[in-house]
């Protein structure tokens, strides 16, 4: 009995451990607000682009990568922004949904999900990384992270 309680405990800690990382990563949704903030904090900007409600991909990294102790670690480097475009408008505000959209026009031409860019506090595009293979394997989105802070 003492066993279970031992390896129930164990999960319960493990699992607060991870949930701890999720917690206290923060993205930006607002675009002149991430910039403002990077330029203040002397930051590049890591801007993500998803679609929430219908990109597997996107869901995979979510897990995989934005839900880690590593992503958490590197994230402090940046300021990061969330730009999601979902089949479901409804998960958006009018005034978020014509921002990202916007963007998307902007950055993300090609309308590649997800998508990472790196980008200067003076708006610059430094660096890519688009594409998600869902096998668990985030090596190079670390090491993208590690050469654009």
């Amino acid at each position: 009995m003492k066993w279970i309680v031992y390896v129930f405990s164990i999960a319960i800690a493990l699992f607060q451990l991870n949930t701890g990382a999720r917690n206290t990563i923060e993205w930006e949704t607002n675009y002149e607000q991430a910039f403002k903030m990077a330029k203040k904090e002397n930051k590049n900007v890591l801007v993500y682009f998803t679609g929430s409600d219908w990109c597997g991909p996107c869901k995979m990294l979510k897990k995989d990568l934005f839900e880690t102790e590593a992503f958490n670690t590197l994230s402090k480097d940046y300021v990061l922004l969330y730009i999601d475009i979902p089949r479901n408008k409804d998960l958006l505000t009018p005034a978020e949904y014509k921002q990202n959209k916007e963007l998307l026009q902007k950055w993300n031409k090609r309308g590649v999900f997800p998508l990472l860019l790196a980008v200067s506090a003076k708006q610059k595009v430094l660096d890519e990384y688009s594409g998600y293979s869902m096998n668990g394997e985030v090596g190079y989105h670390l090491q993208f992270l590690e050469k654009n802070k």
